[in-house]
């Protein structure tokens, strides 16, 4: 479709640079595809994609699971542990679900992302943050800056590009295409040798609006 064209267009200008890229879009739009996508084509791409869902992280948890700790940091460090920036050294970090992060945990990222370094827990020593930075949300991240629940210099650290992940009921013409890709698959999958669907059946797809993607 004409709108996924654009979207790898863009793509393509940023994957070369190692410029911060923010990722939006619905659920279920494609944006870990996406990310992926942008890692696979950057000077990044010998190097890990690391993905971490933010959203999922406690307040307790992010600066172990981001930032790693040292052996006896807390009760339960029995030994070192790296965090994802470092799992992510030379590579692609992916910080899914930016939006949903508390402003103390705002602060915490802000800071990595300004001087390219953290300490990890229990660490008297900096370690640099050697990775490119891909987020994405489903929130409006301008909305929340407005009413103060979103920190605006984080907003324009992370936002150097924006990629819009259109709806699927804003890219139809896809459908056919993902039609044939689903066919081929779930043949492997089943075991099956289905060859297409019926003109009636592609009708009903077309016309349907697909609420979640």
């Amino acid at each position: 479709s004409d709108a996924m064209k654009r979207v790898m267009d863009v793509i393509d200008k940023v994957s070369v640079t190692d410029a911060n890229i923010l990722i939006l879009g619905e659920n279920g739009t494609g944006k870990q595809h996406m990310a992926r996508e942008i890692h696979r084509r950057s000077e990044f791409k010998s190097g890990p994609f690391v993905h971490v869902d933010l959203g999922a992280l406690s307040e307790s948890l992010f600066e172990s699971e981001l930032f790693g700790h040292k052996k006896g940091a807390f009760t339960d460090a029995k030994r070192d542990k790296p965090g994802r920036f470092a799992q992510a050294k030379n590579g692609t970090l992916f910080l899914d679900e930016i939006g949903d992060i508390s402003p103390m945990l705002q602060m915490r990222l802000l800071r990595v992302l300004q001087e390219k370094v953290y300490e990890p827990l229990g660490s008297t020593k900096s370690e640099k943050a050697d990775v490119r930075i891909v987020a994405a949300t489903n929130k409006n991240l301008e909305a929340l800056v407005q009413q103060g629940l979103f920190r605006d210099d984080l907003y324009y650290r992370i936002n150097i590009v924006t990629l819009f992940l259109p709806p699927l009921r804003a890219r139809k013409d896809d459908i056919p295409l993902l039609v044939e890709h689903f066919l081929r698959r779930f043949n492997i999958l089943r075991r099956k040798e289905i060859q297409g669907l019926s003109p009636k059946a592609m009708n009903i797809l077309m016309s349907y609006d697909f609420p979640g993607n």
